[in-house]
């Protein structure tokens, strides 16, 4: 699975066609600023043209505040640190039940107890020094989201060793969130995005569906060195890119890839760069995004046609290197013309 939620986006994806307006009545306010050990810019039209920054970053600290593995005061830090009678609060139920549905559906690819092996393979946020591979098979046991269970607004473990992390689907849920606090300030239209996870609604400053550009998947990590793949226009759904072409290191001359595989234990291996996904909310899309780069072409696909909400856009290696592209058959609608 994805690594840790408060890490420096990996694969930023381009926010296209935002320019301010020409009508001065219908001035768009753009947003932009570090949360959750990333970066996040929102774009909306308020009715008045208030600026909402001031809101938008509390209640960006209060998400923080449930689903950070970072704040040693959060919820899901006193959870894997087994503190007593822990209470969960709102933002932890809806994300609970998301992950437990995308975990079923996926045969376990998602799994939010992977904590243990994200961190033994020093991508979480424990040791990072790398200096031995795990044991796999000693964390195994204590690994699988049926072991887990909300019970009277509390999290139980069937084994205290079983830890959270919530990474592969908190920067979804935080842009939904943010979402939905523009639209109780009456915003019809925005876009929000949390270290690439997007939620948007209406049109764009052109009064065209918002324009979001995947990334091709090269190593490049400055923006001016990117490229893009294709451009989308989407509205009223979230969006979320997962990769593993920028986040990984080599150890004894192995390649190994951020995303872990929690059935197995290890870091996926297979030839599937980058996995979009597109599904009623980023929450969602954060969450399928990192099951597909678990899964792979052929069975992400499949999940897609089980799915009736979701659709995926593949970007993959053939044999000879070269990049190809699959996508569900829903996903055509989305191509700019």
């Amino acid at each position: 699975m994805k690594n840790r939620f408060f890490f420096p986006a990996l694969l930023a994806i381009v926010l296209l066609s935002c320019q301010q307006p020409t009508s001065k009545n219908k001035e768009y306010t753009k947003n932009s600023g570090k949360i959750h050990g990333t970066f996040y810019h929102a774009t909306y039209l308020h009715p008045e043209g208030k600026d909402l920054q001031p809101e938008i970053e509390a209640k960006m600290r209060e998400f923080e505040l449930s689903l950070s593995t970072f704040n040693p005061n959060s919820i899901i830090s006193s959870i894997n640190n087994n503190e007593d009678s822990v209470t969960v609060d709102d933002y932890f139920v809806t994300m609970y039940h998301e992950a437990r549905q995308v975990s079923e559906l996926t045969g376990g690819a998602f799994d939010i107890t992977v904590a243990p092996l994200v961190n033994a393979w020093g991508f979480g946020f424990g040791d990072q020094e790398r200096k031995e591979l795990p044991d796999v098979k000693s964390i195994l046991p204590y690994i699988g989201y049926k072991k887990i269970s909300l019970q009277d607004n509390q999290l139980v473990k069937s084994d205290k060793r079983i830890m959270l992390d919530a990474s592969a689907i908190a920067k979804g849920q935080s842009s939904d969130v943010i979402g939905e606090l523009l639209e109780s300030f009456g915003c019809e239209n925005y876009m929000v995005e949390i270290g690439g996870e997007i939620a948007c609604k209406g049109v764009n400053p052109k009064g065209k569906k918002w324009q979001i550009g995947i990334d091709k998947p090269t190593e490049e990590i400055f923006e001016e060195q990117r490229e893009l793949q294709i451009v989308l226009g989407i509205t009223d759904c979230g969006m979320a890119t997962s990769g593993n072409y920028r986040q990984f290191y080599f150890k004894d001359g192995k390649k190994y890839a951020h995303t872990i595989n929690p059935l197995t234990g290890y870091p996926v291996d297979h030839n599937l760069l980058s996995a979009t996904v597109i599904a009623a909310s980023s929450m969602r899309a954060d969450a399928f995004a990192t099951a597909f780069m678990v899964l792979g072409v052929d069975s992400s696909l499949a999940v897609c046609r089980r799915v009736p909400d979701i659709e995926c856009y593949l970007i993959y290696a053939d044999e000879a290197g070269n990049y190809q592209v699959s996508y569900s058959e829903g996903f055509e609608k989305y191509f700019n013309e």
